[in-house]
Order: structure tokens, then sequence, then C-alpha cells
């Protein structure tokens, strides 16, 4: 598949792909899957794919199947595959065993190397998270919680739907937040870093949940490293914070549009006419700009 007709295949499509991270001097930068080439890519490191709600079938999205098929499509398109693909959560819906097993079935159809995902509050809806742990629990012991290093970047899996606080706010709790500490006190500050949950890691809209209750503390931790990028989903739609040297960026899904904080009633699918769901399904670009410093361009597929 060429670049142009992956390019007019996605806009057809109306897919919300992701956005691929790559590292090239020890700099982070990304790029719109759709217009990835060859020349302007550095070493593929991960693909942030979030919120795939498998079992959603309402008229936000009636065919949350074919958007992530679609999705995967492009990933497998690439030029060259990144080494992993981070999940951030919501994998289900209903956290039925049928929507996992189908979501399996997909998900393994990536090219990439390793798949590591989080839980979302969808996939929890059980309470244990047992047919989510069942599937994606092994990497962390069936905590959830768990780092590993790639490419000479430490990755920091955390679990923030288990214990939510006041207001419905995330949560890690008392433990995961101790093991936190422990895990990046022993690293160098120069390392990069990349924090990935399923709800935001800070505040963005109280009233709806929209935060994690130990967002400072966690941001407090991060402080001393010289580079720091914290991925999230579960708000549906791009947005971002940079707070010294650690960038906030959350996630669009590849199911459906929220509504931005604040506007209506409250969160949940929202239902757009079918000519605007692609530029409510798009992708974030990050480029380095001239002064070096990581920049980030929000895209649609409109």
């Amino acid at each position: 598949m060429t670049d142009t007709s992956r390019r007019d295949a996605l806009k057809c499509l109306g897919v919300g792909a992701g956005t691929l991270f790559t590292l090239s001097g020890g700099v982070f930068s990304a790029f719109d899957m759709a217009e990835a080439r060859v020349e302007d890519m550095g070493t593929p490191l991960f693909l942030q794919i979030s919120d795939t709600h498998i079992g959603f079938n309402k008229d936000a999205n009636p065919d949350v199947i074919g958007t992530l098929n679609s999705t995967i499509d492009a990933v497998n398109a690439l030029p060259r595959q990144p080494a992993l693909v981070l999940h951030t959560g919501d994998v289900s819906h209903l956290s039925k065993a049928s929507e996992f097993d189908t979501a399996n079935q997909l998900l393994s159809r990536l090219k990439v190397g390793e798949l590591h995902v989080v839980p979302g509050e969808h996939d929890v809806t059980d309470g244990p998270g047992t047919e989510f742990f069942a599937r994606f629990g092994k990497p962390s012991g069936n905590k959830g919680y768990y780092s590993f290093d790639a490419q000479g970047v430490h990755f920091v899996a955390l679990v923030n739907v288990m214990n939510f606080k006041p207001n419905g706010l995330g949560g890690l709790g008392d433990e995961q937040m101790a093991w936190l500490k422990d895990d990046l006190a022993g690293r160098s500050a120069s390392q990069p870093v990349v924090v990935f949950a399923h709800m935001p890691l800070w505040t963005i809209y109280e009233p709806w949940g929209w935060g994690t209750g130990e967002g400072e503390q966690i941001a407090a931790l991060l402080r001393r490293f010289g580079s720091v990028t914290v991925l999230n989903g579960h708000i549906h739609q791009i947005v971002q914070k940079v707070e010294g040297n650690i960038l906030f960026h959350t996630a669009r899904s590849t199911a459906y549009p929220q509504p931005a904080a604040g506007v209506g009633s409250g969160p949940g699918p929202l239902l757009v006419p079918p000519a605007q769901l692609p530029g409510m399904l798009g992708v974030t670009m990050a480029v380095v700009n001239k002064k070096r410093h990581l920049a980030l361009t929000d895209t649609t597929l409109a």
C-alpha cells in the first residue's frame, strides 16, 4: 500500500488511527500514522492505541470492530514497525469474556513485537477485573502496574481505575504509590521516562472525574527527570499540558468521541453527524521544532 492510498483509505473510513512515537538522537517525536514516511521516521519506538471499547454498538459508532480493524491495517502498513504498542485501556466495553476474546483476536494481527495493556474502568466492571487480568495480567503478576525498559527508555504502566477517589477521580492507592516511588528512585535523571495509564494523571475536569487523586504526588516523583511523557486515554479527545520537562498527553479513541470538558450534561458517547465523525477521530502529530523542543499538533481525518 502506498502512502497516498493508505492516507486516502483512512480518510474514507474515518479512523482514529493513533500516534506513532519515535526516538531519534535521544529526542522524542511523533507522526500521524497515515502521513508517516520512511525518510521522516527515526527508530519507531511505540504506538499508542486507546479506548477500543469492543462490545459497544450504539449510534455514536455501531462498528467499533471495523474501526479497530482499519487502525490495525494502518499500523501494519507502516514502512517500519514500532517495537511496542501501548494500549491505554477500555479494551472492552462491558468486561465480557467474549469482548476480550474478540479484542485479543483483532490485536493479535498487529505486526509489532510487544503489546502492553493497562485496564480502563470498562475493563474491570466486575470489580477485580478477572477477564482482563486473565488475558493481560502476566507482565504485572496480575497487579496491573509494572515497568520495563526498551531502547534506553523506562516505561511505567500504572492502574488508576481500581481505587477511585472522591468525585470519581482515578486513584493508585498506597501500595502502588510506594511501588512507583521505589521503581523511580534508582533511575538516572537523564533516562527518558514514559508513563501510561487509563485515566488522566493530572486533573483535567474534576466534576467529571477526569483526573487522578495522587496526580501531584506522581508529578513530584517525575520532575527530576529530563524527559517525561505521560500518556492516557479515557476522555476520547486530545488534551495536553506541559509542566517543566513533563508532557501530559491524552489520546483519542478508536471507537467514539466524547464531549469537551463541561459541555453538556456529562461524559459519554457523543453522537455526531457521520460527516463529522472523521474530525472527531483524528490523530495527534508530534514533531521536534527548530529549538529541539517537542511540539504537538492536533490533526483530524476530516
